[in-house]
């Protein structure tokens, strides 16, 4: 890393700002709770496991959707609910109960401190390929903005989300520093559009620091003097 010529960084979410699957958790037991009331025949038929598995189906026929969390889930919910014999039409409100939770996030315990202390001294920018909102999840007024797949219409870690990221920041790639904790989709994507990376890694000790990785964002605003 030339940290020297940093002049923004991009942050994944997702299993670097908080772990994902706690929250995808909760989101999944509120949906079903919601069925149980609303959606009774849904419910019955398909417990959570099931749902979940409904959903992994829907990626599999619907490859097109990959970057597309949102349409995904909700389509999978239309097809629970239309073929447990409850209206489709509650697909929409369905999502919003699942989509409620899964934002309610749980922060890693250094995470709040440090991105004060890296948006104090660099723009930041989230980029993921997941569906959390900024606004939602509390943590928006560290960030410039945010970038998703669903939104850019491809996901990491093909370079031009992350060279996106980059003209919405004003920076050459060479000038962001992206930070994630997956080595293909982050530290891989990030390099092929030619940023600097810190691979996340909250089990490595501090001289892999060294060998471009940091342990946690604490670590990462000390490196970078802030």
């Amino acid at each position: 890393m030339n940290l020297q010529h940093v002049r923004a960084l991009t942050l994944d979410l997702d299993d670097t700002l908080w772990p994902v699957w706690p929250a995808i958790e909760r989101a999944e037991r509120a949906l079903h709770a919601w069925l149980c009331t609303n959606a009774p025949a849904t419910a019955l038929r398909f417990d959570i496991v099931a749902l979940r598995a409904l959903r992994d189906a829907v990626g599999r026929q619907r490859p097109e959707w990959a970057h597309d969390l949102t349409a995904l889930r909700r389509e999978s919910l239309r097809l629970a609910l239309d073929g447990s014999g409850d209206d489709p039409a509650l697909a929409d409100a369905a999502f919003e109960v699942f989509y409620a939770a899964r934002n309610e996030v749980d922060l890693y315990p250094e995470v709040p401190a440090a991105l004060r202390r890296l948006s104090a001294a660099y723009p930041l920018l989230a980029l993921t390929n997941g569906n959390a909102d900024l606004g939602r999840t509390g943590i928006a007024p560290w960030f410039r903005g945010g970038l998703s797949a669903r939104e850019f219409g491809v996901g990491k870690p093909d370079p031009r989300i992350f060279i996106e990221a980059c003209r919405r920041l004003g920076c050459a790639p060479a000038e962001v520093l992206h930070v994630g904790d997956d080595p293909a989709l982050d530290v891989e994507g990030a390099r092929a559009a030619g940023m600097q990376t810190a691979w996340l890694r909250r089990s490595v000790d501090g001289d892999a620091l060294t060998r471009g990785c940091v342990a946690d964002l604490a670590a990462l605003a000390e490196l970078l003097g802030c």
